[in-house]
């Protein structure tokens, strides 16, 4: 797997299709490697005429990790935040933002499309407020503006989450502790094949497997705050993808994060969860490729996809 140095680290990446296509980058979500993104929706992209580029974000994947940080106490990082007190993360997500520039940048794409997924989406958002001249536009998916009174998740998918994962050399624990958080998130109406989820599981545990990264993320998120004021501040065209299912990031966070945007879209999808599942992958990827064609206009109405 390259890798390229960018914001001092060094960060892993993959690229698909035509290198003189239009520039289309992901950003993942939490803990989530490049590798996690379907190979589905990286082809089908690519099909369509984007040069795809996915990156493990920094604490994730091959990447550079911030062990010296230490591992934050999660309880504590969510209380904290509940009441207002001050974190200190080792990075926060305008970090993470420049990651995201800088391999843009390594890899000499003056402007590109963004698509970013839950933590990803909120990544993306920065980027897209801070640096408008180099987003071509923005697809936020299960994601959210941040701001204070929105809900959260549900208690099975908080506990899902926050859960303290097993001993790294329990690989069968570790297995069965990430199938239960994925379970807990999922897509309701779309489930995944319990035997492709531990397929998918097993082979992302061969490639990293960092916990602590995922903690130091999540606390990154935490103290990052809210983005309304940011969001206002968007110009580029934007669309918001989000499951009215979704457990984990209320469905709620995702009308929220196209209202607080000017002009974006909102495209909610009956009985998608917390996740990308291989039944929607058709639709998800041709709502991007119209959007990043401008064939959709913007309308403050939801569109609601209902299970066929």
């Amino acid at each position: 797997m390259p890798t390229l140095s960018a914001n001092g680290i060094r960060i892993a990446f993959d690229t698909t299709g035509d290198p003189k296509a239009a520039p289309l980058l992901l950003v993942h979500g939490l803990g989530m490697q490049l590798t996690a993104w379907p190979d589905e929706l990286v082809e089908g992209l690519a099909d369509l005429g984007f040069y795809v580029i996915r990156f493990d974000n920094r604490d994730c994947g091959l990447s550079t990790k911030f062990d010296r940080a230490g591992t934050p106490n999660l309880a504590l990082v969510w209380l904290k935040s509940k009441i207002g007190w001050p974190l200190r993360p080792p990075y926060t997500l305008d970090d993470m933002a420049d990651d995201a520039l800088g391999v843009m940048s390594a890899l000499g794409v003056a402007r590109a499309h963004v698509v970013g997924v839950s933590m990803g989406g909120m990544v993306a958002q920065i980027l897209a407020a801070r640096h408008p001249g180099r987003v071509l536009s923005l697809t936020s998916i299960m994601s959210s503006s941040g701001r204070r009174g929105l809900p959260g998740p549900t208690r099975l998918a908080r506990r899902a989450l926050l859960r303290r994962p097993p001993r790294l050399a329990d690989s069968d624990a570790m297995i069965e502790h990430a199938l239960a958080l994925f379970k807990a998130i999922g897509s309701p109406a779309y489930p995944t094949p319990d035997k492709l989820l531990r397929r998918r599981v097993s082979r992302a545990l061969r490639r990293c497997c960092c916990p602590s990264g995922v903690a130091r993320q999540m606390l990154a998120v935490a103290a990052s705050g809210e983005r309304s004021a940011l969001l206002g501040t968007i110009a580029v065209p934007t669309l918001v993808i989000h499951g009215a299912a979704d457990p984990l990031v209320p469905v709620a966070c995702g009308i929220d994060t196209a209202e607080q945007i000017p002009g974006a879209r909102l495209e909610v999808i009956e009985g998608m969860g917390h996740d990308l599942p291989g039944q929607l992958l058709e639709r998800i990827i041709a709502l991007i490729d119209a959007h990043a064609h401008g064939k959709m206009t913007p309308d403050s109405t939801p569109r609601l996809f209902v299970k066929q």
